[in-house]
Formats: structure tokens, C-alpha cells, sequence
């Protein structure tokens, strides 16, 4: 069974790819005559895979079922980075798959129990939709006071997007936040049919001309946490390693952590921030808390 709401995506995908490419681009000849839209025809697309333009414009409807013979070819001839081409595999597969609801996520037990070990380390706990399950007190002093949020903010995307102080506390904001785009749009492919994702979208699509614009984009960023750089009101600048573990007894919860070599400002800077948080003696914590 089609998931139809979902259907368009494949289809805007691949018209994003084509139109960012030239004829030159693929080693077709150029007439030089103006073209009536930016980048590909579909039928150049159509005639480098090897398809009729016609069964290549059921794909960009998104109406027609793809080989994986096809799809390898579609991303060798719209030059697509490995990114990309998961993307491409995941639209494409989306459609033969029955939404389904899932129930409300809460942290894995063993997963907490980690949390709870590390003292001097920021550390969350993402869930899907990035959404943030738990921390300890040393990742809220440094990022924000998720105390203070409602269940329904505690989302990493959202603060990200939607947050004065949390963007402004981002020195590489942009960077951060498109990695969280690529993120949704790797799980809305995964998921298709979630109505808390797509009410996720949905908000941060009216909320930000940049997740719009990134959304409905061709360009996908790595999912690597790699340094991160903040501007903390106490600790000052500090420039971490964010590195993800994944719970091997649920992949969507994801331990994530941050750290400094020994010895520069930022890793006095997190040794301080460690020492302030201890002596509230405040246990780590939870959305649901």
C-alpha cells in the first residue's frame, strides 16, 4: 500500500537533483539556446538511465515502483553523494510501507544507567525526531535549562530552529543546524506517515525560512557529530568533540557526549562547569520527569 501524503517526496527529490545540474555537467552537448527551467530536462535524465521520459516522469510523480538497477543508475547520473543516494533508496522504498504509530519513546534503562555514571562528561540522550529523552546537569548548564521546557520542547531540532538563545549560543549554527535537517529527512524517509514528525516539519517550516529552504533542498549533510564550537555566558568559548553511541537494544536512542582535550581552555572550561553543577547534587533527568 502508497502512503499518498508521502508520495511527493521522491518525486521533489529527484526534480531538486536534476535541476542543479547542466547538460555540460553529465557530458551532454549544450545548443546554447535558453532553457525554459534551470538544470536537466527529464528527458536527458530519462535517456542517461535508459528509460522512456515517460516512465522517468511516473518517478518524479512518484507513481511507479523503482528497481534497485534503476535507482544505482539515477544516482551515478544525478551525481549524488553517498548521502544522497541513502536518501534516494529510502523515498523510494518509502511508498511500500504501511505507516504505523508508534508509541511515546522513553529512555532505555540501560541507557540510563550510563547517563547517571558521568559526572564530568555533557551528555543526552536522543530519540526520534530528535527529540532529547534525558541529560545530565552538566550537558543543561552547558546547552540550556531543559528543566524548564515542556516535554514537547525538549527537542533538539526545535531548539535549534526556533530558540534565539540556543541558536545564539552556536557559534557554527548553521553547520549544526543543517546536519539536524538531514537528520528529519533521513527519518521521515525511514518513517514515512508519522504524524509527530510531519507536525515537526510542518512547525519548523513556518518557523524558519533556512529549514524550509534546506528541507526543500537537494543538499544532505553528514550525520557526524564532529566539533562543535559554543559561546557559554560563564565558561566562555569552548570548542568540543560531540561523538553518538547507539543503543544496540533500540537504534533510535542515542547517547550523545561531548569533550575537550586535557589541557586547553575549553576542557577547563567544562571542569569548571562540572565543579558548579555538582554541588546542586542533581541527578540526571529526563523529559518525562
Amino acid at each position: 500500500m502508497y502512503t499518498e501524503a508521502h508520495l511527493p517526496e521522491l518525486g521533489d527529490f529527484l526534480k531538486g537533483c536534476r535541476a542543479q545540474l547542466s547538460p555540460r555537467t553529465v557530458g551532454l552537448p549544450e545548443s546554447g539556446a535558453p532553457r525554459r527551467v534551470p538544470g536537466l530536462r527529464r528527458e536527458e535524465v530519462a535517456q542517461l538511465v535508459g528509460i522512456s521520459t515517460r516512465a522517468y516522469a511516473r518517478l518524479e510523480q512518484g507513481r511507479a515502483s523503482v528497481p534497485r538497477t534503476v535507482l544505482a543508475t539515477l544516482a551515478r547520473v544525478l551525481h549524488l553523494d553517498d548521502a544522497q543516494r541513502d536518501h534516494l533508496f529510502e523515498l523510494a522504498a518509502m511508498g511500500t510501507r504501511e505507516p504505523r504509530r508508534r508509541p511515546p519513546q522513553k529512555i532505555h534503562p540501560q541507557l540510563r544507567r550510563i547517563l547517571d555514571e558521568l559526572s564530568t562528561t555533557p551528555a543526552l540522550v536522543f530519540g526520534r525526531h530528535l527529540d532529547i529523552l534525558a541529560w545530565n546537569p552538566l550537558a543543561a548548564a552547558l546547552l540550556t535549562d531543559f528543566d524548564k521546557l515542556t516535554a514537547n520542547r525538549c527537542n533538539y531540532a526545535r531548539l535549534m530552529f526556533t530558540d534565539p538563545a540556543f541558536r545564539e549560543r552556536c557559534l557554527d549554527w548553521r553547520t549544526n543546524a543543517r546536519i539536524c535537517v538531514t537528520h528529519l529527512r533521513l527519518e521521515a524517509a525511514r518513517y514515512p506517515g508519522d504524524p509527530k514528525l510531519a507536525a515537526l516539519v510542518g512547525e519548523l517550516s513556518v518557523a524558519d525560512a533556512d529549514f524550509r529552504q534546506w528541507w526543500a533542498g537537494r543538499q544532505m549533510s553528514g550525520l557526524r557529530m564532529g566539533t562543535k564550537r559554543l559561546r557559554h555566558p560563564i565558561a566562555g568559548d569552548l570548542t568540543l568533540d560531540w561523538d553518538t553511541l547507539t543503543c544496540t537494544a533500540d537504534p533510535t536512542q542515542k547517547l550523545v557526549i561531548a569533550s575537550a582535550d586535557p589541557g586547553t581552555p575549553s576542557y577547563d572550561g567544562l571542569l569548571f562547569l562540572a565543579s558548579w553543577t555538582a554541588e546542586s547534587d542533581r541527578p540526571a533527568q529526563d523529559a518525562a520527569a
